[in-house]
């Protein structure tokens, strides 16, 4: 397998761990708020990257750090959650989650534009058309949705800074090992995010389905996940590791189904449809380029 290959299938992997949030916060206790969870998981998970970078000395010979893509990653993943969770808030999850998620390939494309001058091509363009396009009809499902602009331009917020965060950890990514890399960004955010710990009322995490829900987001889907995205972010471009992200929200709809009892409507699968299609595109290998054979007797090419 090429080292391109591992890399989607490594960003494929974290997407489908990000996935499993949604459920985990619905088994939270109901005392635990949406913002506090946030705050939480990136609290665990970024002293869990903090302590693996450290142990297995990541951080060894690395003494530059470009300043601004370190402030920029931390920036993005530590504003995500607010907005996100405002978004949400104010306009319902439907079009919170299309603006959110959906939103993040298109910024990340245009930033790609903006700051490298290139354009992640064809088939990212193919396969992100599909993919926002089923994520669309994957958070609506059918329903009617309530829009407020408010709640709709901090749900785009929260789409930009996920993209700033993957373009500037990509940038972090060169000549750095990505344990070293997700070790500085998640602690960073999580500083970031404290003043939303020492406002919440964190009591929820006594009990023990707290705890475990604050250790699988923590661990599993925030340290697990993001040195699976970091490393699969060093081998493809960061806007096709966005689009790939978008697995996300496909795994949280079948988790829904399979755990909470929801029962999808044809909206809702004909989105799953288009978002299977539009990794598809992303996720298969590239044919291999031949040349052809020469003759015999001929000259070699060159």
């Amino acid at each position: 397998m090429r080292a391109t290959d591992r890399g989607r299938l490594q960003v494929l992997s974290a997407a489908v761990l990000w996935g499993t949030t949604g459920t985990a916060q619905a088994l939270a206790p109901a005392s635990a708020s949406s913002e506090a969870i946030g705050a939480v998981r990136m609290a665990v998970g970024g002293a869990a990257l903090l302590v693996l970078a450290l142990a297995t000395g990541a951080f060894r010979g690395l003494d530059r750090w470009p300043r601004g893509a370190l402030l920029a990653a931390a920036a993005g993943m530590g504003s995500y959650q607010p907005l996100f969770f405002s978004g949400v808030a104010r306009t319902g999850v439907a079009v919170g989650t299309i603006a959110a998620i959906g939103s993040a390939p298109v910024f990340a494309g245009a930033l790609a534009r903006a700051l490298e001058g290139g354009w992640p091509g064809r088939r990212w363009a193919v396969a992100t058309a599909l993919a926002v396009g089923g994520t669309s009809l994957l958070a609506i499902g059918g329903r009617r949705a309530d829009v407020d602009p408010v709640g709709v331009a901090f749900a785009l917020g929260a789409g930009l800074c996920y993209a700033v965060y993957a373009t500037a950890a990509k940038r972090l990514l060169a000549g750095r090992p990505p344990v070293a890399v997700a070790g500085a960004v998640f602690p960073l955010a999580a500083v970031g995010l404290s003043p939303i710990l020492f406002a919440s009322d964190l009591g929820w995490l006594a009990a023990p389905r707290g705890l475990a829900v604050a250790l699988h987001l923590g661990l599993v889907a925030t340290a697990l996940a993001y040195v699976l995205f970091s490393t699969g972010l060093g081998r493809v471009p960061a806007p096709t590791a966005v689009t790939l992200s978008l697995a996300e929200p496909l795994t949280a709809a079948a988790l829904g189904v399979a755990l909470l009892g929801e029962r999808p409507g044809p909206a809702a699968l004909a989105g799953a449809a288009l978002v299977l299609a539009g990794l598809a595109v992303l996720a298969a290998p590239r044919p291999a380029l031949t040349r052809p054979r020469a003759p015999a007797g001929s000259p070699p090419p060159g």
